[in-house]
C-alpha cells in the first residue's frame, strides 16, 4: 500500500550550521546546476536510478522521478557560521571550487549571509570565532529558533530542514542530562555546559518539528533526549558523520573481503588534509570523536566476534594529520594485511587523493531532500534507511549499525519502494527466472 505523502509544494529552506567548505560547495553546486552550468554528480536523488518490479519489466526510473522530492529550483539556502563572510567569500577562501564557477553564481552566493553562530570554544578549541551569539544555553536555543522562524517568513519557505555541516566537536559521552527530554530542558535552563552547540541547533529544530541530519561524528541527536523530542514532534532525525573519503572506501572494500571469507590481520589508515576540519581535528579531543566514528566501521562489517578465525586478531589503526598545503584535497593511504587459502598472506594498498567537500556536498543535498520527504511521509525519529550516507549510523537502542554500503543501499531503495507502494526487491528472482530458463 502506498504511503500518503504530502506534496513538495512551495519553497524548501535548507539551513546549515557551519557555512564552511562543505556547505559552500553544496550551495554553489546547486546554484550552478540550476543554471545548467554543471551536473549534480554524486547525488543519488538527482543522478541515481532505482529498479522497480521484476528485471523483465525494465522499469528503472530516476529516483527524483519516482519519489516526490523537492525540486532544486525550489530550494533556498541559509545558515550560521562563526565567521561573517557571505557564501561567495567563504567559498573563495575555502578554495574547493574554481573561481570561474564561483563567479558564475556570485550573485546567488553573495545574498547568503550567515547568521551569528551558537558557539562554545571548549568544543572546538582551534577555531577563533568572530561571529557568535552570546547568552545562556537556553537563550541561545531561543535565538536559534527565532532565526529559523524569521528565515522561513522572510524567504517565504513552506518547509525547513537543518543539516549540520559544522566542525567536529570534542569527544564526550552522554551523561544524566542527555537521558530524557525533561532532564535536557532543565539542563538547558541551568546553562549546563554539557550541552554542546550542535545540540542547541538540533533541539531548536526538533522543537519546531524541523528535520535534523548530523554530518559530523558529534553526539548531537544520538541521545535519548533528542530521540524523545523527535518522536514527540513527529520529526525525522539522521546521523552521524558524512561518509566521504577513506571510510567510503572501507565500506566498499571490506564487504567484498567478508563476502569471499578472506581474512584481515590489520588495516592501517592515515590521512592528511588542510581545511578547517583538519584544523579542528588537530586537537586531540576533537580527533577522538572522529576516531571513534571511523574505527567502528570495520568491526561492524567484519564482525570479529562472529568470525574469530578471520578477523579475531584484526588491528585497526587510524591517523589524521593537519597539513595546510593540501587544503580541502584530502589524501589517504591504507595498508591492508589480508590472508587467504591456508593462511597465505597478501596485501592491498590504497592511495586515495580525494576532494573531501566534493564528496560531502551531494551527501548533504540528499540528506536534506530525503529528510524533507520523510517528514512529508509522516516518518519520525531515527531514519536508519539514510545510513547509506553516514560513517557511524544512528540506530534504535540495542541494534548494531549496518555499515555495509551495499546492504545500506538495498535498505534505502526498499524504503523508497515501500513508501510508493512498489514491491520490495530481494534479488531472489526465482518467481520468474526459472520460467525464462524453461522457455529457452
Amino acid at each position: 500500500m502506498k504511503t500518503t505523502i504530502q506534496p513538495a509544494d512551495g519553497k524548501l529552506g535548507i539551513l546549515i550550521p557551519g557555512l564552511g567548505a562543505v556547505a559552500t560547495t553544496l550551495i554553489a553546486g546547486v546554484e550552478a546546476v540550476k543554471k545548467g552550468l554543471s551536473q549534480p554528480i554524486g547525488s543519488l536523488t538527482q543522478m541515481g536510478n532505482i529498479r522497480l518490479g521484476k528485471r523483465t519489466e525494465n522499469r528503472f526510473p530516476k529516483v527524483k522521478d519516482f519519489v516526490p522530492l523537492a525540486d532544486l529550483n525550489s530550494i533556498v539556502f541559509g545558515g550560521w557560521d562563526v565567521y561573517s563572510d557571505n557564501v561567495y567569500e567563504a567559498a573563495m577562501k575555502a578554495k574547493v571550487l574554481e573561481p570561474g564557477l564561483l563567479n558564475a553564481v556570485k550573485a546567488e552566493l553573495e545574498v547568503v549571509v550567515p547568521m551569528k553562530a551558537a558557539f562554545d570554544k571548549n568544543y572546538a578549541k582551534n577555531l577563533i570565532a568572530t561571529h557568535i551569539k552570546t547568552g545562556t544555553r537556553y537563550e541561545l536555543a531561543q535565538a536559534v529558533m527565532n532565526d529559523i522562524l524569521t528565515f522561513k517568513e522572510t524567504h517565504g519557505c513552506d518547509r525547513i530542514v537543518l543539516i549540520w555541516c559544522g566542525s567536529t566537536e570534542i569527544y564526550y559521552e552522554a551523561s544524566d542530562i542527555h537521558q530524557s527530554l525533561e532532564q535536557f530542558e532543565q539542563a538547558l535552563a541551568d546553562d549546563d555546559k554539557r550541552i554542546s552547540p550542535s545540540m542547541i541547533y538540533a533541539y531548536s529544530a526538533l522543537k519546531l518539528g524541523i528535520p535534523f541530519a548530523n554530518g559530523a561524528p558529534n553526539l548531537t541527536v544520538d541521545i535519548p533526549a533528542m530521540i524523545e523530542l523527535a518522536k514527540l514532534t513527529d520529526t525525522p532525525i539522521a546521523g552521524k558523520d558524512f561518509k566521504t573519503g577513506q571510510t567510503l572506501m572501507k565500506t566498499i572494500l571490506a564487504p567484498g573481503l567478508a563476502a569471499r571469507s578472506l581474512g584481515v590481520r590489520g588495516w592501517f589508515s592515515t590521512n592528511i588534509l588542510g581545511n578547517r576540519d583538519g584544523l579542528v581535528l588537530d586537537d586531540p579531543d576533537n580527533f577522538k570523536t572522529k576516531e571513534v566514528s571511523k574505527l567502528g566501521v570495520l568491526e561492524d562489517i567484519l564482525r570479529p566476534d562472529a568470525n574469530p578465525e578471520l578477523y579475531g586478531d584484526l588491528y585497526h589503526k587510524i591517523r589524521i594529520d593537519y597539513y595546510p598545503p593540501h587544503g580541502d584535497n584530502k589524501e589517504s593511504w591504507d595498508n591492508i594485511d589480508i590472508f587467504g587459502w591456508l593462511g597465505y598472506k597478501m596485501q592491498i594498498k590504497i592511495n586515495f587523493l580525494c576532494r573531501d567537500s566534493i564528496l560531502a556536498a551531494p551527501i548533504a543535498l540528499d540528506l536534506a531532500l530525503f529528510s524533507d520527504l520523510a517528514k512529508r511521509a509522516g516518518l519520525s525519529g531515527i531514519q536508519e534507511w539514510l545510513s547509506f550516507y553516514l560513517k557511524s549510523p544512528q540506530t534504535a537502542p540495542g541494534l548494531r549499525p549496518e555499515n555495509d554500503i551495499f546492504k545500506q543501499l538495498i535498505k534505502l531503495q526498499n524504503t523508497l519502494r515501500h513508501l510508493m507502494g512498489e514491491d520490495l526487491i530481494t534479488h531472489l528472482g526465482l518467481d520468474y527466472y526459472q520460467e525464462l530458463v524453461d522457455a529457452l
